[in-house]
């Protein structure tokens, strides 16, 4: 790949920005009601099923990544945040709180960079159009050249979309000549970077002296407790590792599991679809996942199972969703305690009180994937709370999938998006889902209000001392 920015890259990018910039300051012009429409417009264009089908099926021909059936759902998210876009104020004022005086106004951020994942030239581009007309913005999309066609075509559909409602096709683009460098100095000239993908990509972003949102590595587990129920869990977990062949960073990873209901746990992944790989298999399974330093090989990444199976020469049934191992420990050493990125999940065990659990969870993300997510099945709210006090993760889903559930549902309230921040855990500025806010600066009017100051004892209680303050 060049190391420097072509001259017809550059040529490329110029045009853009400033195209962009033109259409920028009309859509600053717009009013609530005309935005709201532009995003329904949008959204519709590019989630309705017939377009986005084939979306999946152009995305997943192109990089060989991913699962055409259950990727059609992520149609979804981007009906979600339309959801939470249309709920919001985005124009003018935006909040009033008379008790304290304050009034806040929203503005644009101006044009952003979107670095788009591989995995996702579809979802990615059209969420974060949404929020991004919703704040009155306009965005540069830089693909992934593994899936970059279609990235091209999503962004052709909104553009189109925009057009017959009598708005700038140029509020949204593309990148047609993606590269490292091309991207670099997009980044440079935007007024705003968001960046999904992994760590390399993310922290190219913060480094490119522009204000970034990016997203961290992920390596989500899950516990269960005695109390879960074992059926819901399994099938919860089945759901969000088979999702996408696992190529999400909120795909159950690992599964730490109470000894008391241990073996119902394997009997029921196996009634889930799942195939139980023994020792050997699991020795040839960590060959063609990992090189012998424990990076993980991206030939397996994101495959189905009886292809992965293959990859590490050995067969399994036509009807299994996925892969489960046993945990052989935890740390650096221990590759499957690692993140996966596939169809494959390892079952730990823990013994005794639940304290242990919370020790291999902290054990898991010591190796990798501090900041994004972790999960439980339990009904036991002190249990809930204890993770919640020892995970060092930025959300937890309790008996959810987690795959389906992080980034928002229908089913909890979590923000939809397409970008999760992972807070400094994760190396990044926000530990929360990116949705509308981050698209928006916002102004802040301060009325006067009634003097609010305590007396001095009440602040300092006990430490005050009168004759000290005079």
């Amino acid at each position: 790949m060049a190391k420097e920015i072509t001259q017809e890259q550059m040529h490329e990018l110029e045009e853009l920005i400033r195209r962009a910039r033109a259409a920028q300051k009309i859509i600053e012009t717009y009013d609530q009601s005309r935005v709201d429409r532009l995003c329904q417009a949008v959204a519709w264009a590019i989630s309705n099923k017939k377009t986005f089908l084939k979306l999946v099926d152009m995305g997943i021909e192109e990089s060989g990544l991913g699962d055409p059936v259950s990727r059609q759902g992520k149609r979804f998210k981007i009906r979600g945040i339309l959801r939470d876009a249309l709920r919001q104020k985005s124009v003018g004022l935006i909040e009033e709180n008379p008790e304290k005086g304050i009034y806040k106004y929203a503005k644009p951020v101006g044009l952003i960079a979107s670095l788009v994942p591989t995995t996702n030239p579809d979802l990615t581009p059209g969420g974060q159009a949404v929020y991004a007309i919703k704040a009155r913005d306009v965005v540069i999309f830089s693909p992934h050249p593994r899936s970059k066609k279609t990235t091209l075509e999503s962004v052709r559909i909104m553009r189109e979309a925009l057009e017959k409602e009598g708005a700038p096709a140029d509020i949204l683009q593309c990148i047609t000549l993606p590269s490292i460098p091309m991207t670099q100095e997009l980044m440079a000239r935007a007024d705003l970077v968001i960046a999904t993908g992994g760590r390399p990509m993310v922290k190219s972003a913060y480094s490119s002296g522009t204000p970034a949102y990016g997203s961290g590595a992920g390596n989500s587990t899950m516990i269960y407790d005695e109390t879960a129920d074992v059926v819901e869990a399994c099938h919860n977990t089945m759901l969000s590792k088979i999702s996408d062949y696992g190529s999400g960073c909120s795909a159950d990873g690992n599964i730490i599991v109470c000894d008391k209901i241990f073996d119902q746990v394997l009997r029921q992944l196996e009634i889930e679809g799942g195939y139980f790989a023994n020792a050997e298999e699991r020795e040839k399974l960590k060959k063609v996942m990992w090189d012998e330093e424990g990076h993980r090989l991206p030939d397996t990444v994101a495959i189905a199972p009886q292809q992965l199976a293959k990859a590490a020469g050995f067969e399994i049934p036509a009807d299994c969703k996925f892969i489960y191992v046993l945990g052989n420990g935890i740390g650096k050493e221990h590759f499957f305690s690692s993140e996966k990125l596939t169809t494959l999940l390892a079952v730990h065990k823990y013994e005794g009180e639940f304290e242990n659990a919370l020790d291999m969870m902290r054990g898991i993300y010591e190796v990798g994937g501090k900041g994004h997510s972790c999960g439980i099945y339990s009904f036991n709210d002190d249990h809930i709370h204890r993770l919640a006090m020892a995970a060092p993760v930025s959300r937890i889903m309790v008996r959810q999938p987690q795959s389906k559930a992080n980034a928002g549902s229908a089913t909890n309230g979590m923000p939809m998006t397409s970008s999760l921040g992972c807070g400094t855990w994760g190396g990044n500025i926000v530990s929360e889902n990116i949705c509308l806010k981050h698209y928006m600066n916002t102004t802040w009017v301060s009325h006067p209000i009634p003097a609010d100051m305590p007396s001095p004892e009440e602040l300092f209680g006990e430490f005050y001392d009168p004759e000290m303050d005079k």
